[in-house]
């Protein structure tokens, strides 16, 4: 099962990618990762890559798909893989479908989490870090794990912000090219579902992504 993963920052989407990860046993690949291995190990492609970064520029498309196609023919991946974070715009997307295709490579399943985007940036900045445990869920901004005041809502301890969760130009330029239809990274999102309505062998689906993340995991399960 070979899925690829859509949503916007806040929406959940990396808490369901490691959930799909555990429970159908699928490497979830995020394109952000497969940039540090490479630079990591000092590959080719990684070495490229790197001078663009080191300028500050963004890593051209002839260099990111090689990338992230040998990840995908690792022999993790022969089962499946869940691939999350490219493309962000609908060229790239062109260039991923032709690139899967010459390769041999089929893509069974896309994946979409619909969020409001004020919702979206809300869940972002309402964000609350426990100083004892990282991992205790605590946010303004949900109802169902919103903290006891300015303390953990698990353990009572203190709370704390991330400087970069508080930075709302930053979240909004973020969510301007995920929300973009035209040319963003939804508008990649929708030549997949174009693909998938006149191919019909590619699924696309859709979720919720309001509810809890139990929910929404519930949802994507049944769907899958």
């Amino acid at each position: 099962m070979n899925i690829l993963f859509f949503g916007p920052n806040g929406s959940g989407k990396g808490t369901q990618g490691a959930i799909v990860k555990d429970k159908y046993n699928t490497p979830h690949i995020e394109s952000g990762a497969i940039f540090r291995d490479n630079i990591g190990k000092g590959t080719e492609l990684g070495a490229k890559a790197k001078e663009y970064i080191d300028r500050g520029d963004l890593v051209p498309d002839e260099i990111t798909i090689p990338m992230i196609l040998d990840r995908l023919k690792q022999d993790d991946c022969k089962d499946g893989w869940l691939l999350d974070g490219f493309p962000r715009n609908k060229n790239q997307a062109i260039k991923l479908d032709e690139a899967l295709k010459s390769a041999g490579l089929a893509l069974d399943i896309v994946v979409e989490i619909l969020l409001d985007r004020e919702i979206a940036k809300n869940r972002i900045m309402g964000r609350r870090l426990c100083v004892n445990d990282n991992n205790h869920p605590n946010n303004i901004y949900i109802d169902a794990i919103k903290p006891d005041g300015d303390k953990c809502r698990v353990c009572g301890g203190d709370l704390k912000t991330r400087d970069d969760d508080q930075d709302e130009d930053a979240i909004n330029k973020r969510h301007a090219i995920y929300y973009n239809t035209e040319d963003g990274t939804l508008a990649s999102a929708y030549y997949f579902k174009d693909l998938a309505a006149q191919q019909g062998a590619m699924k696309y689906i859709t979720l919720d992504g309001k509810p809890s993340v139990k929910d929404v995991t519930a949802e994507l399960v049944s769907k899958l």
